[in-house]
This record gives C-alpha cells, sequence and structure tokens, in this order.
C-alpha cells in the first residue's frame, strides 16, 4: 500500500493545482512502472513525502547535503538503502517510509517554461525523478542514467506527460 504525504509551503507555488493528487499520481505511476510495482499491492504501508518549498530551502539542502550551494530543482532523500528495498515487506511494524522529495519552485518554474510545458507538468516530471531515486535508482554512471531515463519516458508516458528529454 502506498501513502504520499504532501507539504505544501505555498512559496510561488502556482494555485488552482490539486498538488497533493498530483504528487500521489506521480510517485503512483513511478513505482507502478519499476520492479517494485508490488509496494502498491502489498499489505505493508510504503510512504514518501512531497514538499514543495521555495529555492533558498533547496539551495541550503543542496549546501548542507550535497556540498552545492545553489538551488536545483529536486532532491532525493532516500530512508533505505537500495539493497534493502526488496525484503522490506518483512518489516516489524508495516510501515515503511522510503525517503523525501523537496521541489524548489523558482527552479521548477524557470525549467518548465524554458521547455514551454506547464510548472504541475514538469514537477510531476520531478516528482517521478525523485521516486526512481528514493527506489535505488541513480544517475552517475551512463548505464544506470540511460535505464532511468528510459523508466522516466515510460512513467510520464502513461500519465499522458510528454518525453522531457527530446529535443
Amino acid at each position: 500500500m502506498l501513502e504520499v504525504a504532501l507539504i505544501n509551503e505555498g512559496n510561488d507555488w502556482p494555485t488552482g493545482i490539486d498538488w497533493e493528487q498530483l504528487a500521489t499520481n506521480a510517485v503512483t505511476a513511478a513505482i507502478r512502472h519499476s520492479p517494485n510495482a508490488d509496494y502498491e499491492a502489498q499489505a505493508t504501508l510504503y510512504e514518501i513525502a512531497v514538499k514543495l518549498t521555495d529555492d533558498k530551502e533547496v539551495q541550503a539542502l543542496n549546501r548542507d547535503y550535497r556540498e552545492k550551494d545553489k538551488p536545483t530543482n529536486v532532491l532525493s532523500f532516500p530512508m533505505v538503502q537500495p539493497d534493502l528495498l526488496e525484503a522490506m515487506a518483512n518489516t516489524d511494524d508495516g510501515e515503511v517510509l522510503l525517503g523525501d522529495i523537496v521541489l524548489a519552485a523558482g527552479v521548477c518554474a524557470r525549467e518548465a517554461q524554458e521547455k514551454g510545458i506547464s510548472v504541475a507538468d514538469h514537477a510531476a516530471h520531478l516528482i517521478v525523478h525523485g521516486t526512481l531515486h528514493l527506489l535505488g535508482y541513480d544517475h552517475l554512471e551512463t548505464v544506470e542514467a540511460d535505464a532511468m531515463e528510459a523508466l522516466e519516458i515510460r512513467t510520464l508516458a502513461s500519465m499522458g506527460l510528454a518525453n522531457p528529454y527530446s529535443d
């Protein structure tokens, strides 16, 4: 079973969008297209928190945790080591906090404008991307990056969203 907790700090995020539903849809789609698709049907509760905040907070997190003193579009903070993800259904208390995803409003808005897409569509992509990081995916090596990108493209297509990597 999946649970997505949305923390919306306001901070320049567009109004009129059901951010909670968007976050839930993006997380669910990413998990459904991953090898961890069975999380949705298990009795174990898998939790992911999605925080919508401002560039200043994301810059502080990026500086403190990644030693990069600049805002970025999305940060993921996994709570489970990738090699333990398959054994999570055996948890003692029936709940697993997979981790947190944090998005920066200003960076997301600027990137969406550059791409000619809505902030909501770009945020959905970033949440999918962040969810895959929580599931152990990374893009440091070319092979890993290609696999993660392909999974993102399939997931976004299932949501009716265009390939964010095409020219």
